[in-house]
């Protein structure tokens, strides 16, 4: 018997080696691919569509859009995206000790971590779920380079309920193609992201309409920036 039962687990062992070289084999393909392929659909995509507020995306490639826009939501959401390797660490240091004297939650997800979030998870804050951001966001750092993270960034984000990417958004909002969008407009859009069903831009919401001019503000600061020209460009 005992003999039959390690034969057995020696089994399922190297049945789960294969089983684990293959999906790591698959999911580093996928990431590979999507360095020139836009993402097919996200998870959250699905959610948003089976959960009744609709799917709204029309993925258009980083020349198309404005260079207003790519700057607004580095403003609004990671003014450090240019320098960091796809952590802020002192972001983070700063939310776990906010977190850990209030019970609202503050976040410190860059620009890299939204996006790996976003293409090959699920939402949710589970320890299991954040170890696996990490180890993308580290992956399309290396691989996908800035400007490709940033053009993902812009295409698959919800920027409305049921609403994803800046095309979307900017047909959606103010009718018009994203590469037309003004300054005032696409601040408009970066400061309803962070929750987008609950702040909203039309209705204006308390929140965006105090967060847009502070977001003009911080765009006129950062746009002098070299490498912040070289990815809006």
């Amino acid at each position: 018997m005992a003999s039959k039962a390690k034969k057995f687990f020696s089994r399922c062992w190297r049945i789960a080696k294969r089983l684990f070289i293959v999906l790591f084999c698959l999911q580093l393909i996928y990431i590979l691919l999507l360095k020139w392929v836009n993402p097919p659909v996200t998870i959250t995509q699905i959610g948003s569509l089976l959960g009744g507020d609709g799917l709204k995306r029309d993925y258009v490639r980083m020349k198309e859009i404005s260079p207003y826009a790519k700057l607004a939501v580095m403003a609004s959401e990671d003014q450090l995206f240019p320098d960091h390797d796809g952590f802020d660490f002192k972001s983070i240091e700063k939310a776990v000790k906010h977190n850990q004297q209030s019970k609202s939650l503050h976040g410190a997800s860059t620009i890299s971590q939204q996006v790996a979030k976003n293409v090959f998870l699920w939402q949710g804050r589970g320890w299991f779920r954040k170890s696996l951001e990490v180890y993308f966001t580290f992956m399309i750092e290396m691989i996908w380079g800035k400007k490709r993270i940033l053009e993902v960034y812009l295409n698959v984000t919800e920027m409305g309920k049921g609403v994803f990417g800046i095309e979307a958004a900017s047909r959606y909002y103010f009718d018009k193609h994203a590469r037309s969008l003004t300054r005032t407009e696409a601040s408009l859009i970066a400061s309803c992201m962070p929750n987008p069903k609950a702040y909203t831009i039309n209705p204006l919401s308390k929140h965006v309409a105090a967060r847009y001019p502070w977001v003009l503000n911080q765009m006129t600061r950062m746009q002098e920036d070299d490498e912040i020209q070289q990815l809006i460009q």
